[in-house]
């Protein structure tokens, strides 16, 4: 039995703090989701006043949940949204394990991205196996970014997945050090910051948390998780 919060229903967003909740999905198997289940704890984090970060690696994006039922969480989700709704797009309609031409890349991400984005919710670009198996250099990341932020109908969420989650996103950003990686980011940031609502950081470092916030600009966010709760 989940205990209660001891936060009253329709309570009001943080002011100060822009707040999504990863939430997971209920399953009944690998391959049915207890769709009413699901829908109703994300209503739930809705009325406290959540919002929700949908089909992201929380809900085992690449690692269960295939992009065709991640399609149709989204889509559910944004039927019933009754607060801020925020979806993960990536490249996991791409076999894992081979490398394939950058613009290969950029059309799978901007596939789902027109997705989140038509079916009403902002979008969070996700960190993509693909791209960190095929990229030769920063170079490569600016291309496929810069490709994707030119097309966003509006600012998105950088979802910045370290290899202590994913072994696979060792070198993102094209550094294999974060002080690197983290120049690409900024000059991602610099060139189209317009079209960047923030960064999502999961590197497991308190620190490197703290660096990347005093860098980042005025006005693009730096989202942390609860890794350290």
């Amino acid at each position: 039995m989940i205990p209660s919060s001891g936060w009253a229903g329709s309570y009001p967003p943080p002011r100060a703090r822009r707040v999504y909740a990863a939430a997971h999905v209920a399953a009944f198997d690998a391959e049915r989701i207890d769709w009413e289940a699901t829908l109703r704890f994300r209503e739930h984090l809705w009325a406290h006043g959540f919002g929700v970060a949908e089909a992201m690696d929380t809900a085992q994006r690449g690692m269960g949940l295939s992009w065709e039922l991640a399609r149709e969480l989204i889509a559910r989700s944004a039927s019933v949204a009754r607060g801020a709704l925020a979806c993960g797009a990536g490249t996991d309609q791409l076999a894992d394990g081979e490398s394939y031409p950058i613009p290969r890349i950029i059309d799978a991400f901007v596939s789902q991205m027109a997705f989140v984005q038509s079916a009403g919710a902002d979008v969070i670009l996700m960190a993509s196996r693909a791209l960190a198996a095929s990229a030769r250099g920063p170079g490569d990341y600016l291309e496929v970014y810069g490709s994707l932020l030119r097309a966003a109908e509006r600012p998105v969420i950088l979802h910045w997945l370290g290899e202590a989650f994913d072994p696979a996103l060792r070198g993102y950003w094209g550094g294999t050090d974060f002080d690197t990686a983290a120049d690409t980011v900024l000059e991602l940031v610099d060139r189209y910051g317009g079209k960047v609502d923030g960064v999502k950081l999961s590197v497991l470092d308190a620190g490197r948390e703290v660096t990347l916030r005093l860098r980042l600009p005025a006005g693009v966010r730096l989202y942390t998780g609860d890794d350290f709760g």
